[in-house]
């Protein structure tokens, strides 16, 4: 049978590599814990610059419908009608590839966007409708333009609204 001292060496080893082991426990608790927190900053960080972007890319596309950009935009040799239609397409086809910004943004500012494109659309058919049906592409973009200005600048004030959004979200 075999005495104590043939132990010793096993518990001296033990006592050893117990507080070892709870040492590199609490290390692997501690890593795996910043860990996380860092990996939900930085989940937290790239969803706030998607949404940074979704502003961005909105402002941009209110910039492109507004009507002093709209009017230089297609060939000058165009018709109203033809113009009209090449406007409302690409109006669309822009509004249509950003649709699903409409999750970043808030109801209200999204509401003012869809209200803006519809607007604009509105006011393209209803000036080519108050012209007489000879008047040049110079004439239908004047009037169009004027009728604008008298509707007042709405564009301008749905991109000061999604600059305070903004504003708001890097305050938080």
């Amino acid at each position: 049978m075999a005495s104590l001292s043939d132990y010793l060496p096993y518990a001296f080893a033990l006592v050893i590599a117990i507080p070892f082991l709870v040492l590199l426990r609490q290390f692997v608790y501690t890593y795996i814990s910043l860990k996380e927190k860092e990996m939900k900053f930085f989940g937290i960080k790239e969803s706030m610059d998607l949404r940074f972007q979704a502003f961005e890319r909105m402002t941009l596309f209110l910039e492109r419908m507004k009507p002093s950009n709209l009017v230089g935009k297609f060939d000058k040799n165009l018709s109203p009608h033809e113009f009209i239609f090449l406007a409302e397409k690409n109006i669309q086809e822009e509004f249509e590839y950003n649709a699903s910004l409409q999750i970043y943004i808030s109801k209200a500012n999204w509401l003012n966007i869809v209200n803006n494109k519809d607007k604009i659309i509105r006011l393209l058919h209803s000036t080519y409708e108050n012209l007489k049906s000879n008047a040049n592409l110079q004439d239908f973009k004047t009037v169009f333009l004027m009728n604008y200005m008298n509707e007042g600048d709405y564009f301008s004030g749905t991109i000061d609204e999604l600059k305070r959004e903004m504003l708001l979200l890097e305050n938080i």
